[in-house]
């Protein structure tokens, strides 16, 4: 990607409505547009490292035995009523329009109910279990509060895996292995070493549920880690009680704020009754399906990666989300040189955002590489030339060091 063609631009200041670290630098540096307050698009430089983001949650979906599929966003009120969810009352947070045939129908803000509907088709026999299916879409909720950015949107892209199985002990494989699952997530987006499974309510399902929350002095949540455990618990549940059935020690456990960047929940029978979701067992007596929920807001995570790895100059993206692998710079006098290293890199099929701008100071230039926040930095110039090549810079390495022009596509393949 040639900067010129690039329509989006950086900006020194975010917009002053915009209270949020996250935001601001994904703003500032082209990521993202913001359309109103939790509600923002995604631009060419946001959308790759969101579609990167996908791809591992997907990979590590279908590891476990995820079958992807796409549920619709336009939500049928029959349907919600089963589960007693479509009373306002009951869940305030909805979106809610009218048809113009008559009737009201609703845009998604959780999917228990589409999928048991969904399944309620196909599910008849102990053989058709267990199914694993799971999206990615966009998810609608009217918050009263959007104050968070990327954290908390009335507008989010998220993946959503339920489990259906036949009996609890099925079922609870299956959650151990999401634990796996979602460690090897936040192990691969670069968040892994600060993120902790916490135990939270399990309200009516189950004792616990699973939160993983990202340790950031901007977080909302207050947690209690035992940092040797590798282990939390959200302050909901913060009893003597608790930390004794999790034999852990009330000493060893620090108060941090963090981020929620995924759950899981037992959901029992509560939504597949509603719909009569059953199945027959291998002894002819009719069961319900048992549940259970596994959700990730994929823009939500962008921007924790954001608020916990950034620094004072700009992004510092992981190399496996970043939008490119390298961020190339060509200084006046070597523009040609630049644009062959730019073919070769691109000919390797190494990624590389390459700031060719003609109109652009060398100080500008390197403002926007720290802004954007690639994992490495190439200059090319009269200067790195004349030392026997190119700068080659980590983004959060002090110096940088000149490597030879033919060596380059060999170090960063």
């Amino acid at each position: 990607m040639r900067f010129t063609r690039l329509f989006t631009k950086t900006r020194k200041e975010a917009p002053a409505d915009e209270p949020s670290r996250n935001a601001e630098l994904l703003i500032r540096g082209g990521f993202v547009f913001k359309e109103m307050a939790g509600v923002y698009s995604f631009l060419p430089l946001g959308l790759r490292v969101l579609n990167k983001i996908e791809a591992i949650i997907r990979d590590e979906m279908n590891r476990v035995g995820g079958m992807e599929m796409r549920t619709s966003v336009l939500q049928s009120k029959d349907v919600w009523e089963k589960s007693g969810r479509w009373d306002d009352k009951v869940v305030d947070t909805w979106f809610k329009t009218k048809l113009k045939t008559g009737g009201e129908i609703g845009l998604s803000f959780t999917n228990e109910e589409a999928y048991s509907n969904i399944l309620k088709q196909y599910v008849s026999s102990y053989k058709d279990l267990p199914i694993y299916p799971y999206d990615f879409k966009n998810i609608f909720r009217n918050e009263a509060r959007s104050k968070s950015g990327m954290l908390r949107g009335r507008e989010f892209y998220w993946k959503a895996l339920y489990s259906f199985s036949r009996t609890e002990e099925e079922h609870a494989v299956f959650y151990e292995a999401m634990k796996t699952a979602y460690r090897n997530v936040f192990d691969r987006v670069g968040i892994g070493h600060l993120t902790f499974m916490t135990f939270a309510s399990g309200g009516s399902f189950s004792k616990f549920s699973h939160e993983f929350q990202t340790i950031t002095p901007s977080g909302e949540d207050t947690i209690y880690v035992d940092e040797k455990a590798g282990i939390g618990i959200n302050k909901e549940v913060y009893r003597d009680e608790v930390i004794a059935d999790l034999k852990l020690s009330k000493e060893a456990l620090v108060e941090k704020k963090a981020i929620e960047v995924g759950n899981i929940f037992s959901l029992g029978t509560k939504f597949s009754q509603p719909f009569d979701l059953q199945y027959q067992s291998d002894g002819d007596e009719m069961k319900p399906v048992v549940m259970g929920s596994y959700g990730i807001g994929l823009s939500r995570l962008m921007g924790a990666v954001v608020e916990v790895l950034s620094d004072d100059k700009g992004m510092v993206w992981p190399e496996t989300i970043a939008p490119f692998k390298c961020h190339l710079v060509a200084l006046e006098g070597a523009s040609e040189k630049a644009d062959r290293l730019y073919d070769a890199l691109t000919a390797a099929g190494i990624e590389v955002l390459y700031d060719d701008r003609s109109d652009k100071s060398a100080g500008e230039k390197f403002a926007d590489a720290d802004l954007i926040g690639c994992p490495v930095r190439l200059v090319v110039s009269t200067k790195s030339l004349a030392a026997g090549g190119v700068e080659l810079k980590g983004r959060t390495e002090d110096k940088p060091r000149i490597v030879q022009e033919a060596a380059i596509v060999e170090e960063l393949s």
